[in-house]
């Protein structure tokens, strides 16, 4: 299939699309539709993601796309590869722009290898909360991000959601920026990552996520940041005292779109549209159900001494000023619109 950038449609956030597709269902399309933009008849799409099945990502994301998709009896499936099965993300993106991976969910940050202004998106107190990161994506405010993404890579963004805030650890509380003061932390190996430790204070240590455990047990690193579904998933209380709800960034995942998706017909397209909009309205319900029951459980059984007073403006005041200093004049144009669309 031709690699060239997908035609710019409405992306509207879940709230807005639902009802409209819906109102379009019962009362009829007075502009036509049906086979109208594509060729339509039976079609296959392939949604790989690195997230393992029990992740919220996949119950609450990938497969609620797949069967909304199948739902909707429009010739279309959506066959699901979690887990990694087709590689890693920058091998990944790279067959969705090929057009050999028809959907994906990937981080912002790892997006931000190929359009660069992307990885701002996990910039440090970037967003409010995750509606706020939902509510950018839905609204116009993303379009120049989202429209330069598509021109630059001939891949579009169907849908972003939070999967959770991002919190410290460590054998320490982590209250005020101070108190990062000595400590190597571990961060994710990537530039906006480790831009968004030394906004925050913090002295980055590069350690693989499947050696996180370890390094934290023989204390190569004395702490570490994650959501807390992931900080769950790799036992970290066990080699960790305290956890420190410090929110410094919202987790993001966004549904991308390789250029074979533009073959699909209009009723089609809209049925992936709508299917994309009810995974995110629905991820962050689940991960906020599965975090909820994850800090019951640390709080009744003792594997976390949970710090709930940080000093969250100290943190955020610290980071916007680091951000605006160091960030690119694309980057910044970016984080500024993230900013000018909070509430």
């Amino acid at each position: 299939m031709p690699n060239r950038p997908l035609p710019k449609r409405p992306f509207l956030a879940a709230s807005a699309l639902l009802p409209l597709l819906l109102a379009t269902a019962c009362g009829g399309d007075d502009a036509g539709g049906g086979d109208a933009g594509g060729g339509g008849g039976e079609v296959e799409l392939t949604l790989a993601h690195s997230y393992t099945e029990a992740q919220p990502q996949h119950r609450c994301g990938a497969q609620v796309i797949a069967d909304e998709v199948e739902a909707a009896d429009v010739g279309v499936t959506v066959e699901l590869f979690p887990s990694s099965q087709l590689g890693g993300d920058a091998d990944r993106i790279q067959s969705v722009i090929s057009g050999d991976i028809d959907l994906d969910i990937q981080g912002a940050s790892a997006l931000g290898a190929v359009y660069e202004p992307m990885s701002v998106v996990d910039a440090a107190y970037a967003f409010e909360d995750g509606e706020h990161l939902a509510r950018f994506f839905g609204s116009d405010a993303s379009d120049e991000l989202t429209q330069g993404f598509a021109d630059s890579t001939g891949a579009s963004v169907l849908g972003a959601w939070s999967a959770g805030a991002r919190h410290f650890t460590a054998g320490q509380p982590i209250r005020e920026p101070a108190d990062l003061d000595g400590l190597r932390m571990r961060f994710p190996n990537s530039p906006q990552y480790l831009m968004n430790a030394r906004a925050l204070g913090a002295d980055p240590t590069e350690v693989a996520y499947e050696e996180l455990y370890l390094a934290l047990q023989q204390g190569i690193v004395d702490g570490q940041e994650n959501p807390i579904v992931n900080i769950d998933a790799q036992n970290l209380g066990e080699v960790q005292d305290y956890l420190s709800l410090s929110a410094h960034q919202e987790n993001s995942n966004l549904v991308i779109a390789g250029p074979g998706v533009e073959e699909l017909s209009d009723e089609q397209r809209e049925a992936l549209d709508v299917a994309v909009a009810a995974a995110v309205e629905q991820v962050p319900e689940c991960v906020a159900e599965d975090e909820q029951q994850v800090l019951d459980e640390w709080t009744s059984g003792g594997e976390f001494e949970v710090v709930e007073d940080v000093d969250v403006d100290a943190f955020r005041t610290q980071a916007e000023e680091y951000l605006r200093a160091n960030l690119s004049e694309e980057q910044l144009s970016v984080y500024e619109a993230i900013r000018d669309s909070a509430e």
